[in-house]
């Protein structure tokens, strides 16, 4: 019987309740909370009849109308729930699963990586009855979310717009690691690395002095001298970022799914079970998958790569951008790449073309080029495997500054992707032609540390209308405005 639908509504008032209580396969019915009039519940648990055993209704019945719909307009056009409409017909439990194809939610996000767990969890603390989709397994491999370390940062050098956004996800990430009891972000400080006029240290230097943040300007000696593994060459200065670190991608996801589950209504979250389409549904949607049709007042889409395939009537100017990961094996004294000796961090080792790292974790000493790699239109076509050689421009970048991993043997190695925007800014903003619907993704491939902030932003635009940011930098017309 657990292909019975998780929530039915039925019309408010003791007559529909009564009818609903006469079916011949409901047994009971009463209130969510114990010191609620039946008839004056919002939320009713039902147990129901399949042969000889009676068991709980997978879910709840609601009361009420669908979020956001008039009570008179309603009334005037007789529209009634599955339920009441059939219960006069004394319907079988068969009948009660036949009903299972439809379902109805405050919101669905499609797409359960970084954003989409991120606001599943903030709508779900705000009461909303929400629902995830995620078309591959929890944890895959396959998109922008997974492996064991992300990069977090607050002398942004991108922008110094990020940067109360940045200081937000840091207080929200300490507070999801209460609310789940799991450790998520280690802070052992960064450097960004360059030519004194480059845009890593510049642009650092101009969101710390912007913003007040702490910092200091390290010379080649003061850098080798604090982290000794670090040798930069002459003409190299170093921006240390005390509040800079590393987040666990796949823990952090994990931990917004059981926090939204755990919350308010509980949310749903649906893995192997991929959206193949949606549509409007007046002022609210409908999401088909394989097995069911879904009903919602809202619906996110945060599909990431993938947003190319649930978003193609927009044609965004987007990119799926091939990206290999290295953790290295380094020689002598492995020390010397602890986290408490081993910042985290970013070099500008030509103009525009950044590598960055990460200490020692318990899989190596990750390091990777930032972009330059094969870009496609198609997620399913990335190249997943990595080849001899692709680890070549990697240590020619790597040798002014960290002559100790230009020869480190690779203990493993790995892809993501990128989904890339021209500007390399993101996008958050509401589908131009249907409000009901709010598009979030593209990070260009330094989002995920902004996850905490930007789901409690969605969540924020979808339950309010507004959010705390200014979000205006990431409209999706951005382009054709220019």
């Amino acid at each position: 019987m657990n292909e019975l639908f998780d929530c039915a509504r039925v019309g408010r008032g003791e007559e529909n309740i009564r009818r609903l209580a006469a079916l011949d396969d409901v047994i009971e019915v009463q209130p969510e909370n114990s010191g609620e009039a039946t008839g004056d519940a919002r939320r009713l648990s039902v147990r129901v009849r399949d042969g000889n055993a009676d068991f709980p209704f997978a879910g709840l019945v609601t009361l009420g109308l669908l979020p956001g719909e008039d009570d008179e307009l309603r009334d005037q056009s007789n529209h009634t729930n599955h339920i009441t409409t059939i219960a006069a017909q004394r319907p079988t439990s068969a009948r009660l699963r036949v009903m299972n194809d439809q379902r109805q939610y405050d919101a669905i996000v499609v797409g359960l990586g970084a954003m989409g767990s991120a606001t599943l969890c903030h709508l779900a603390l705000r009461g909303w009855r929400v629902l995830g989709l995620e078309q591959f397994s929890a944890g895959h491999s396959l998109g922008s979310s997974h492996g064991d370390s992300r990069i977090i940062r607050e002398t942004y050098f991108e922008h110094p717009l990020y940067v109360p956004l940045v200081q937000r996800a840091h207080k929200l990430w300490r507070e999801l690691e209460e609310r789940s009891g799991t450790s998520l972000m280690t802070i052992n400080g960064g450097i960004m690395i360059g030519p004194p006029d480059g845009i890593v240290v510049a642009g650092s230097l101009r969101s710390a002095v912007q913003h007040n943040l702490p910092h200091e300007l390290l010379t080649p000696e003061a850098t080798r001298e604090r982290f000794p593994a670090f040798h930069l060459a002459d003409e190299l200065v170093a921006v240390l970022d005390p509040r800079a670190g590393y987040l666990d991608p796949e823990a952090c996801n994990q931990a917004h799914v059981s926090v939204a589950r755990e919350a308010g209504a509980g949310a749903e979250a649906r893995f192997d079970e991929p959206a193949l389409a949606w549509m409007p549904d007046g002022s609210g949607v409908r999401v088909k998958t394989a097995t069911r049709t879904y009903l919602a007042s809202r619906l996110v889409i945060a599909g990431g790569a993938w947003n190319l395939e649930l978003l193609h009537d927009l044609r965004l100017p987007l990119t799926v951008e091939r990206q290999s990961v290295f953790w290295l094996e380094p020689e002598g004294e492995m020390q010397l790449y602890d986290g408490a000796r081993f910042p985290i961090y970013a070099y500008e080792y030509k103009p525009g073309s950044i590598c960055y790292g990460f200490p020692r974790l318990p899989r190596g000493v990750k390091a990777s080029v930032m972009h330059g790699g094969e870009t496609s239109q198609r997620p399913d076509r990335v190249r997943r495997a990595i080849e001899k050689g692709e680890d070549d421009p990697l240590r020619v970048a790597l040798r002014p500054i960290l002559p100790g991993l230009v020869n480190a043997p690779i203990r493993e190695s790995g892809v993501c992707i990128f989904t890339n925007t021209p500007d390399h800014d993101f996008i958050v903003d509401f589908h131009p032609d249907h409000p009901q619907v709010l598009v979030s993704s593209a990070c260009s491939g330094h989002g995920f540390k902004f996850a905490s902030a930007l789901g409690e932003a969605q969540a924020d635009l979808l339950t309010t209308g507004s959010a705390k940011f200014d979000l205006s930098p990431f409209r999706i017309d951005r382009w054709s405005a220019a």
